[in-house]
């Protein structure tokens, strides 16, 4: 595998409030490869955000060091995600000034050990499935 494209979403209702996180996982040729959907308790849109890019890149690690003999620094990993904050902050484009937010932040970046690693804003449209993935997981532990 060469490359890696994720989209993650994170949502809090009421912001801070009921909070889930959504992760989809494709291959280079846009087959999904892996979704994942996790309530998370209490916490605010933007920590919700961060706390799915890191699960996402845990789970990339598992499809990187897949038994093919290539290693961490070989595949390039695309990221999309439809928070304009968190990408701008990732990109360096903006400061990282809330405590809370910036150990995720860091977090985030501990992980990016790939060949290469991007960071996208997309529209919540073009983010559809993970989208769906936070609102089931905040759905099914509130009914």
């Amino acid at each position: 595998m060469n490359k890696l494209i994720i989209f993650t979403d994170g949502g809090a209702r009421n912001n801070p409030g009921p909070a889930g996180i959504g992760v989809v996982l494709y291959d280079e040729n846009k087959k999904i490869l892996e979704t994942y959907k996790e309530y998370i308790g209490e916490a605010t849109n933007n920590q919700a955000e961060y706390r799915a890019l890191i699960k996402a890149l845990e789970l990339a690690q598992k499809y990187i060091n897949s038994g093919q003999g290539q290693n961490d620094q070989k595949v390039a990993i695309e990221c999309f995600l439809d928070s304009e904050l968190v990408v701008k902050q990732l990109n360096k484009e903006y400061k990282v000034k809330d405590p809370a937010i910036k150990e995720l932040y860091n977090q985030v970046l501990d992980l990016s050990i790939f060949k290469s690693i991007s960071f996208t804003h997309v529209r919540r449209e073009q983010n559809k499935l993970a989208d769906k993935l936070v609102n089931e997981a905040i759905d099914e532990k509130h009914l």
